[in-house]
């Protein structure tokens, strides 16, 4: 009768499972850098997180450009619909603006004050 040997120990290179390709040894690694990558590119990118709060920032300041332009624009308005109907606006940029007076009026115009330097050292001088 033939003897069955007990098993033979198993040699540790034995144990090793055969080398699969090289995809499937690092798609993890691979998945995980090029979500990542794209994480990094959603947050950095040209049309990431932080350009569109820029993009949300400088419309901000488009809106309040506009809304004072817009104010502007009507009390300019206003303004020229008065030098169109209202003698007294018309008469006062006449006065104000060009100098113009009524007859028999006299216009006394008086020097600029000097400036706050130049009297600040003269009283020191005193």
């Amino acid at each position: 009768m033939s003897q069955i040997s007990p098993a033979s120990p198993v040699s540790p290179a034995s144990r090793v499972p055969p080398a699969g390709s090289f995809w499937r040894r690092h798609a993890r690694t691979i998945l995980g850098a090029a979500l990542l990558l794209l994480g990094i590119h959603d947050i950095l990118g040209p049309h990431g997180f932080l350009a569109m709060r820029r993009t949300q920032k400088e419309m901000d300041q488009l809106r309040s450009d506009v809304q004072r332009l817009d104010k502007e624009n009507s009390e300019m308005n206003d303004e020229a619909k008065s030098l169109k109907t209202d003698p007294k606006a018309i008469e006062r940029i006449a006065r104000e603006e060009m100098g113009l007076a009524r007859p028999g009026e006299m216009i006394f115009k008086l020097p600029p004050p000097p400036p706050a330097a130049q009297s600040g050292s003269t009283a020191n001088s005193r």
